[in-house]
């Protein structure tokens, strides 16, 4: 069985949303820190579930794209691999 990464050419855009992700919950802990009421953070905090969210199933994505695309590279472990970290998500 291989390795079932994710691919270089998708790895810069994947970490562009980790980090505005990373940005938002730093925001999210000032909101807190401010006192802010919880119908401005709450959403917020909800924001930041789905661009982790769309990051990790970005990753999913590129990977299974990477399977189909160079199947000769990986197995059926690979895919089954990919498919119990898919549903990790869920």
């Amino acid at each position: 069985m291989t390795s079932v990464g994710v691919p270089a050419e998708d790895t810069p855009a994947i970490v562009n949303r980790l980090k505005r992700a990373q940005g938002q919950i730093g925001a999210v802990v000032r909101m807190l820190e401010e006192g802010r009421d919880c119908r401005e953070v709450l959403p917020q905090l909800a924001a930041v579930n789905k661009a982790l969210d769309r990051a990790g199933f970005a990753m999913v994505a590129s990977s299974l794209r990477e399977c189909t695309t160079h199947p000769e590279a990986h197995d059926k472990a690979d895919l089954a691999e990919l498919e119990k970290l898919f549903l990790s998500l869920a």
